[in-house]
């Protein structure tokens, strides 16, 4: 493991910007920068899938995932049996986390209104159907299924399907627990392609949520305005900003988890002390050979990995937003009095006792959140996603009189003298008939 070291904020921007110009191109999503193949694949594969249905579904299944030709539903008896085979204690928890998902997004509901003296309101309607994809390969994520299904199920949506290569105990316990409607057990991209367009088994949606690899990513991208997509989610990262109050025990602890996820998760560490970066060193060091998945930590720490100097607090918080990272978390003497510098993150993290970790699976926010700087300009998944906004006009006859001038004169000047007709004939009639 060997963790790289900047000194000053000059030249780490100058990192991280080279950084981005990568991260905002295809390959965010890759380990490799030639991302023609996948691309064609993922194409062919969409294709297929919008053609042919089932049968590409079937096909694609056996060939890329290796799954033979078993239903493509998962029945309500299979997802009862395992919620009732998982471990308690993880049944608890896992409703623990649902509960603060549901509780948290109860919050945000947006409200339809109307103002009656203005003659304007907004209805908010939930969409009918959310799709929701859950990745799986070498781990398990039945936490993506509560942080993706419930602020759907918050907003109203009417239906929710869950498309999952996983079929493990924990993640149909999960899909129980969310309340989902449906389980298939499809993967990659000819998921979001089967439930972008509908099949003879998967039913057409009106939104595709979650995060998954460069296949699905790229699946997501390619069927935009087909579909609403919540966003194209690459490798996670946060940057952890502490100072010389930090327990570098915990700053290093933060640091591994992050890079747990994924040889491409970028924990960063940014500092005002040289102190504290030794001693997050020496930590690192320690703390990594007691982990079961050193190998993946190892490579997101040698690539992805940054230890940062920087002048003070306010440099750290320059940086950050420079950066607009997934994550912020302030380990520093009193994080809420800087929370309103901090403009460009997924999450916001304080103190000592919110790590990100606790964010991954039960504060409540959902962990699908904006990645690559996108953060700049997007979201956390949330009930928002899910609910479109339908603007009521509906005014009265002396409100529509203040009007009607000023919307002719802007209509005049615009060369459409009808929309001043429509407007100033209403009045001509209303004084005829008087």
């Amino acid at each position: 493991m060997n963790i790289k070291i900047i000194n000053g904020l000059a030249k780490a921007k100058e990192e991280f910007s080279m950084r981005s110009q990568t991260l905002h191109g295809e390959d965010r999503h890759n380990n490799s920068t030639d991302i023609s193949s996948p691309h064609q694949s993922v194409k062919q594969i969409v294709e297929d899938v919008r053609n042919f249905g089932d049968k590409a579904l079937y096909k694609y299944r056996n060939s890329l995932d290796g799954l033979s030709s078993q239903p493509l539903e998962i029945d309500n008896s299979s997802i009862t049996k395992a919620y009732n085979e998982i471990d308690p204690e993880l049944v608890k928890a896992l409703k623990l986390s649902a509960n603060r998902i549901e509780e948290y997004h109860k919050a945000t509901l947006p409200k339809s209104w109307f103002d009656d003296s203005m003659g304007l309101g907004e209805k908010a309607i939930p969409l009918k159907r959310a799709g929701v994809y859950t990745p799986g390969g070498t781990a398990s994520y039945p936490s993506s299924v509560l942080m993706t299904a419930i602020p759907a199920r918050v907003a109203g949506v009417k239906e929710i399907i869950v498309c999952t290569p996983s079929t493990s105990p924990e993640v149909l316990a999960a899909a129980a627990i969310a309340k989902v409607d449906r389980v298939f057990n499809v993967g990659g991209a000819q998921a979001i392609a089967a439930m972008t367009y509908g099949t003879e088994s998967i039913p057409q949606v009106d939104i595709v949520c979650g995060p998954g690899n460069i296949y699905v990513t790229l699946a997501k991208k390619m069927v935009f305005g087909d579909v609403a997509v919540d966003g194209l989610y690459g490798p996670t990262e946060m940057v952890l900003i502490a100072d010389d109050t930090a327990n570098p025990i915990h700053c290093s602890a933060d640091l591994l988890a992050q890079a747990e996820h994924d040889p491409l998760a970028s924990p960063i560490l940014v500092t005002n002390s040289m102190n504290l970066i030794e001693k997050v060193k020496v930590q690192l060091l320690k703390q990594i050979e007691t982990l079961e998945r050193r190998d993946t930590i190892s490579a997101s720490l040698d690539h992805k990995g940054r230890l940062v100097l920087v002048d003070d607090i306010e440099e750290a918080i320059e940086l950050a937003n420079f950066i607009s990272p997934e994550h912020v978390c302030l380990s520093i003497h009193d994080p809420w009095s800087w929370t309103d510098k901090i403009r460009n993150a997924g999450g916001l993290f304080l103190g000592r006792y919110s790590p990100e970790v606790v964010g991954d699976y039960i504060a409540g926010p959902s962990h699908v959140m904006p990645t690559g700087g996108t953060a700049r300009f997007s979201s956390a998944l949330g009930v928002h996603q899910f609910i479109r906004t339908m603007p009521i006009i509906n005014l009265k006859p002396d409100g529509f009189e203040k009007m009607v001038k000023a919307v002719s004169i802007i209509a005049r000047s615009e060369g459409l003298t009808a929309h001043a007709n429509a407007m100033e004939m209403r009045l001509l009639s209303e004084e005829a008939s008087e």
